[in-house]
């Protein structure tokens, strides 16, 4: 459920925090309902797609049962790269006396359903008839300037096939402000692998950061409406900060976001980056 609280102030403090303990240098952006809405609404096709691959083999449970069975786990899995969902689909069939597809099969179809959907949304953007911020999310393009004018690196991860992203940062204009990189999932790190084998890019960022970069966790902030990166990033000891955008709306808190990003160890939850001056704050920048 998606509801605005108006009496909430933009950015809700969760867990307190010592701003001198930051001295920010980088900051990691998931991108999908975060920084982009292109892909709004992918929820609304793939539980729908997921539920008719269970019924064509599930015996007894109803199709409620099975829809509500297909969202738990796809709500689960958000923010990780999409085939892990494929995967659990895949688990579930055979739970079910059925021979489930590769898991890459089912991600083919859904992305092709899906393609669908956002296919005016992107064509739009190429032609310039669609303004690119009616597609981002609100303030994100200001807030993103203004970290880089205070000499913060920003870049994105995304559980979005690299492509994709790619190509969907380029529509909405947004690339070139993303001078550390944009990194998306790449099927050649998890077709024919288990779960337990798939490195998940988020966190292979991460690690290249803090790793092989020499980052301190205290110079990261995090930016994201998803569990992964925000919890990769609070247990690390950087600064990870929830976006709870209501994505239909484009205003006010998607309490459901709100309360899995809290529970992912976000020190802070804002609905989107409309106030920069105010998020700036939260790094000790007046």
């Amino acid at each position: 459920m998606q509801t605005e609280n108006k009496n909430q102030p933009f950015v809700e403090i969760v867990r307190e925090w010592n701003p001198a303990d930051y001295k920010i240098r980088y900051a990691l952006f998931d991108f999908d309902g975060t920084v982009s809405l292109i892909r709004e609404g992918w929820q609304g096709i793939m539980i729908p797609y997921f539920t008719q691959v269970l019924e064509e083999v599930a015996q007894e449970e109803t199709h409620e049962e099975l829809e509500d069975l297909v969202r738990l786990f796809v709500t689960d899995l958000t923010g990780k790269q999409t085939i892990f969902q494929c995967i659990r689909l895949a688990e579930e069939v055979r739970k079910r006396g059925g021979t489930p597809l590769e898991p890459i099969e089912y991600k083919t179809e859904y992305l092709r359903r899906l393609g669908i959907r956002i296919h005016d949304r992107k064509e739009g953007l190429a032609a310039g008839t669609i303004d690119p911020d009616d597609w981002i999310v609100p303030g994100s393009r200001q807030f993103i300037t203004m970290l880089r004018e205070k000499g913060i690196h920003c870049l994105v991860a995304s559980g979005t096939d690299d492509a994709d992203v790619q190509r969907e940062a380029q529509l909405l204009k947004i690339d070139e402000l993303f001078d550390g990189g944009v990194f998306g999932a790449r099927d050649d790190l998890s077709v024919n692998r288990k779960e337990s084998e798939i490195r998940e890019i988020k966190a292979m960022v991460i690690e290249d950061l803090l790793e092989k970069e020499g980052i301190d966790p205290s110079e990261l902030i995090s930016f994201g409406d998803g569990y992964v990166e925000v919890q990769l990033v609070a247990e690390r000891g950087g600064l990870a900060i929830g976006v709870a955008t209501n994505e239909d709306t484009r205003t006010g808190i998607n309490e459901w976001k709100r309360g899995r990003l809290i529970v992912a160890g976000a020190r802070a939850i804002a609905p989107d980056f409309s106030q920069p001056e105010e998020l700036m704050r939260l790094l000790d920048y007046k």
